[in-house]
């Protein structure tokens, strides 16, 4: 399991709300629950941009990782949409990523709890097989 810091996760907010800037009319963040929630609060006060309860168009959604694609799918075709998530384990498509790694490695985010993220990821692998 990779433990990431919350200096990690202010380079990852610095690096999206980079790339965020490039992109005109953005109308908020909204950050799926519940990887994307920390993220989405960090970004709506760096871009000085609306937290969303729903994403809308024209929104950027914010997840903490890219895994299978099945919870970001949903985004993918709504209408002047952008996503974006602080780690993916794919080559970004259509989404952006402020890291991308090949590790399978299971991830821990600086606000999660440990025994929990342990089975979040049994869970996880055994739905997958």
């Amino acid at each position: 399991m990779r433990t990431l810091s919350w200096q990690e996760f202010d380079r990852a907010v610095e690096h999206l709300a980079h790339q965020a800037r490039q992109v005109p009319g953005l109308t908020g963040i909204y950050g799926v629950p519940r990887g994307g929630l920390v993220l989405a609060v960090a970004l709506s006060h760096r871009l000085v941009l609306p937290l969303l309860e729903q994403p809308g168009p024209g929104c950027l959604v914010v997840d903490d990782v890219y895994e299978s694609g099945q919870t970001l799918a949903p985004y993918q075709h709504l209408p002047g949409c952008h996503v974006a998530v602080w780690v993916s384990k794919a080559e970004p498509n259509w989404w952006h990523a402020a890291e991308v790694t090949a590790s399978e490695e299971w991830l821990l985010f600086p606000w999660e709890n440990r025994a929990q993220a342990v089975a979040d990821e049994q869970q996880y692998r055994e739905s997958r097989t």
